[in-house]
């Protein structure tokens, strides 16, 4: 009768442990989804300007460069003061200097995708980065 209690007693502990796990995986994926809708918001919110009857076309002037102040000046305050901004070559990167969140990384990701860039996930050395040259 023992060996069936402790038998008993392993499947109890393995249920424990698959529901800790089950319930670390569903925290998961609630902040998965918090990021994917407040990305879909922030893409639906953006209403798509209605072009007039299209004017002849200019001459297409030399693409410009973005300065370091520039990309900088696309974030809202709170965000900038998490970010750190650096020139490389023709990249401006991104770094955050702590912990965003994923509400807050969907906003900057979405900012970054607008101005033509992109994420660099590499571990610790992960960044955005967003090209100078306007698109």
């Amino acid at each position: 009768m023992s060996t069936d209690k402790e038998k008993l007693n392993q499947l109890l502990e393995k249920v424990d442990e698959i529901t800790s796990v089950l319930n670390a995986i569903s925290q998961d994926l609630r902040s998965v989804s918090a990021s994917l809708k407040s990305m879909a918001v922030g893409q639906i919110t953006q209403p798509t300007p209605v072009a007039p009857a299209a004017p002849p076309t200019p001459p297409r002037e030399p693409t410009k460069q973005r300065s370091l102040d520039d990309i900088r000046m696309s974030f809202p305050e709170e965000l900038e003061a998490r970010l750190a901004f650096e020139e490389k070559g023709d990249y401006i990167i991104i770094k955050p200097k702590q912990f965003l969140g994923s509400e807050n990384f969907a906003k900057i990701a979405s900012a970054v995708r607008g101005m033509g860039g992109e994420y660099i996930s590499a571990g610790k050395d992960s960044h955005f980065r967003v090209p100078k040259k306007k698109a």
